[in-house]
């Protein structure tokens, strides 16, 4: 999973989220230093990627893009289950896509001297950029690949990775689709994450009047 669907799947717990979000940055068990609700949210976003590298509808997706990047599928794989996420946006959150990118970066920012040192120094460019949305346009997945490729040890077949995804895109929304249907059931059942999706509505209360 990459920063949408950690973030998506943090629930409505601004905490939590803030947790899933700087995850990647906290090393060991160096996550005891954060507050107890932000750690839950570290702890939830291991959890997240073992449930990811370990499922077969993962490994199918991977499987398409190991040619051109043999170990560093899965990278490419995470980046395109953004993609489907925020394209089907409105299936998945009762918020609009900027809304709830607007919230996170409130979060974020409300928060900065708690991120770790790296995550300061890309904060800036995710924001300005709007790279939560862009993932919503599928010719968006190419710069984010480009720029991974130049800043990390991504191979740079960004071309071919986006000729990939033309070409299997219903296969790799099909695939999503039934993989993110059991991880929203994974988090909510064993993490107690309550993600309000249009067809859940929160339960009326009657209030009875003394």
């Amino acid at each position: 999973m990459n920063y949408l669907a950690h973030i998506y799947l943090s629930g409505d717990s601004d905490e939590i989220l803030l947790g899933n979000f700087i995850a990647d940055y906290v090393k060991g068990n160096k996550y005891l230093e954060y507050p107890e609700q932000v750690s839950y949210g570290i702890r939830l976003h291991r959890s997240i990627d073992l449930f990811t590298d370990q499922h077969p509808l993962v490994k199918e997706c991977m499987n398409m893009l190991k040619p051109g990047y043999g170990r560093y599928a899965g990278i490419v794989t995470d980046v395109f289950f953004d993609h489907f996420l925020a394209a089907n946006w409105n299936q998945y959150s009762e918020c609009t896509l900027r809304q709830f990118s607007k919230h996170a970066h409130a979060v974020f920012l409300s928060n900065f001297l708690l991120l770790p040192f790296r995550v300061k120094q890309f904060l800036p460019f995710l924001i300005q950029h709007k790279r939560l949305e862009s993932y919503a346009h599928r010719d968006s997945m190419f710069q984010v690949l480009e720029i991974m490729s130049r800043r990390t040890s991504l191979p740079a077949n960004s071309e071919w990775a986006m000729q990939v995804l033309h070409q299997e895109y219903d296969q790799f929304d099909a695939l999503f689709r039934s993989f993110f249907a059991e991880m929203i059931d994974y988090v909510e059942t064993d993490f107690g994450i309550i993600i309000l999706r249009p067809e859940i509505k929160r339960p009326i209360i009657e209030l009875r009047r003394t």
